[in-house]
């Protein structure tokens, strides 16, 4: 399953899930000649048993068929986490960060069998920036769909729809990429359908070689808002002739949702109505499947976060699988979506590619989740050196760098640094990741009303506030009347006490707990020691899904 609606109705897809040769490699080997094992795509490699902990490289191969003389497009929706594409033996493409999707083109494909290799690596290398040991893992493979497109030689790259609120009512701004991989400047018109609506763009031209986008700004007299009680979805059709055309040529069917987000009077509103956040940070784990999800159980995380009163998923720390924001839209729940950076230090956000491979999560990120009505917040660089004079330089240009890509979302950034802070006043919304009565032994309350009042002082007077994270560890069945420290009974009470002081505070715009479910951990020296079994135990629900004592706190307070 790609997305959880048909994209196309006219250009042909193959999804080319299932198994695929696999081999791992020395990082100095060539293509292996040989295959030994059979691995399944979407999949993470340590759920086979010979590389339940293999760092390295591997090679997926896959052999495919081709009816007629065409372009094919190679879309990988998430390949953890370096990517080197090969067709036919002839490197077509190479890509950074496992959670972000990019496509191959391949021109001039000729009928029959042609051969897809795939060199994976998910080691921690010198070249690689954002994917080093940290607070989850880097699994390795293939962990998202990875699907096979027919396309002529001018195509639909993607489109942007960017809802209006007027005085008259709903309007929309259409925006279409096209690319044209021929070697002749092709002519054509666009027809776009949502709803009751039929728009049309006078004919145009893209010059060879060339990506080129086209706007249309078009009314929607008779279209529902998309709100979190009511989440009234549309698919936006857009079809693509060529000059003397009768028959569309190409096609490509988005998702989208009629909403405006603001940040008035220190408060977040969805389609003008203050919303309080509540919810959780959640990673893409689970240790039947790694970081390859399949939808069933998303469903199953969907509905445990729904029946505890939640209405928001932060992404951490990575931009999500677009089928569980496909899930999030359609079921009214709010997202942060975040690039990839967790905990650098300065030292480490100096690394010779990290801003360039920052740069190009943001871009990917953005273009790619761009019309999930869902996402309300854009957010970069969690706990990381937002501190200093030298990262505030980077957190602007990042910022500056979204901002540019969608002007219609909120910026923010989750700060650990207290009244250390340097770039508050960079963003629409102020947020605090602060465990008290875990990490420290500081009464919540109080700890929020400082918060409050650094955040005034350093940048953020009058932005809304979140508590981005707040938490404890609690391990799955220890329980002990004791309650000390790890006990699911200490788990419950920190939780119970921190939610009880944000929701007494009307200048609390969220609270987002940290986390959702467990998630496993890179094993290593250090800080990583502490995380008992190689996991993040502060999870609401364990590894597999069962609720521990503080579900039953949560679901208290959050339909309060």
């Amino acid at each position: 399953m790609i997305r959880l609606f048909q994209t196309n109705k006219v250009r042909i897809q193959q999804e080319l899930e299932g198994d695929w040769d696999f081999q791992p490699i020395g990082q100095e080997d060539e293509v292996p000649l040989t295959y030994t094992y059979r691995l399944p795509v979407p999949g993470c490699w340590e759920m086979h048993p010979q590389f339940l902990t293999y760092r390295g490289k591997g090679v997926y191969r896959r052999v495919i068929e081709v009816d007629s003389h065409t372009a094919v497009r190679l879309c990988f929706k998430g390949v953890s986490h370096t990517a080197d594409v090969y067709f036919d033996g002839k490197q077509v493409g190479h890509h950074y960060n496992a959670y972000t999707p990019f496509t191959a083109v391949i021109p001039d494909v000729e009928p029959g069998r042609h051969e897809i290799v795939i060199v994976v690596d998910n080691s921690f290398h010198d070249s690689s920036s954002l994917h080093l040991p940290n607070d989850y893992y880097s699994y390795g493979g293939l962990i998202r769909p990875v699907v096979m497109e027919f396309i002529p030689d001018l195509y639909i790259e993607h489109i942007h729809f960017k809802p209006i609120f007027t005085d008259d009512g709903w309007q929309g701004e259409i925006k279409v990429a096209l690319r044209n991989i021929g070697s002749e400047e092709a002519s054509f018109h666009l027809r776009a359908e949502l709803g009751e609506t039929l728009v049309e763009w006078e004919e145009s031209r893209v010059p060879a070689g060339h990506t080129s986008s086209f706007t249309l700004l078009q009314e929607f007299p008779h279209v529902r808002e998309w709100s979190p009680s009511e989440p009234h979805l549309y698919q936006l059709a857009v079809q693509l002739f060529t000059e003397g055309g009768f028959s569309p040529q190409d096609d490509l069917i988005e998702r989208v949702g009629f909403r405006t987000v603001t940040a008035n009077n220190g408060r977040i509103q969805v389609n003008k109505q203050d919303v309080v956040l509540k919810g959780f940070n959640r990673h893409e784990d689970h240790p039947m499947t790694g970081a390859a999800i399949p939808y069933q159980l998303m469903v199953q995380d969907m509905e445990l976060i729904l029946d505890m009163g939640a209405n928001m998923v932060r992404t951490s720390h990575y931009p999500n699988d677009e089928r569980f924001l496909d899930l999030c839209d359609e079921r009214g729940i709010l997202v942060w979506e975040e690039n990839h950076a967790r905990g650098l230090s300065l030292q480490q956000m100096q690394h010779p590619h990290f801003e360039q491979q920052c740069e190009d999560c943001n871009q990917e990120m953005v273009v790619n989740h761009y019309n999930h009505p869902s996402i309300i917040i854009w957010a970069i660089l969690n706990e990381c050196a937002s501190d200093t004079a030298q990262g505030r330089e980077m957190y602007s240009r990042q910022l500056k760098q979204i901002r540019a890509l969608d002007p219609s979302r909120l910026l923010s950034f989750a700060s650990h640094h207290r009244d250390k802070e340097l770039c508050f006043d960079l963003v629409d919304v102020v947020s605090f990741n602060l465990y008290p009565l875990w990490y420290t032994d500081e009464d919540p309350a109080e700890l929020c009303e400082q918060a409050r009042r650094w955040a005034d002082e350093l940048g953020g007077l009058g932005k809304p506030m979140i508590m981005s994270e707040f938490g404890a560890d609690g391990y799955y069945g220890f329980r002990e009347p004791s309650g000390v420290k790890g006990t699911e009974e200490r788990q419950a009470e920190i939780i119970d006490r921190n939610l009880a002081a944000y929701l007494a505070r009307p200048f609390i715009s969220g609270m987002l707990i940290w986390q959702f479910s467990d998630c496993r951990v890179t094993e290593g020296t250090g800080w990583l020691l502490t995380r008992a079994g190689t996991q993040n135990s502060k999870g609401i629900v364990d590894r597999y899904r069962r609720p521990k004592l503080a579900c039953q706190v949560v679901k208290k307070h959050f339909n309060s």
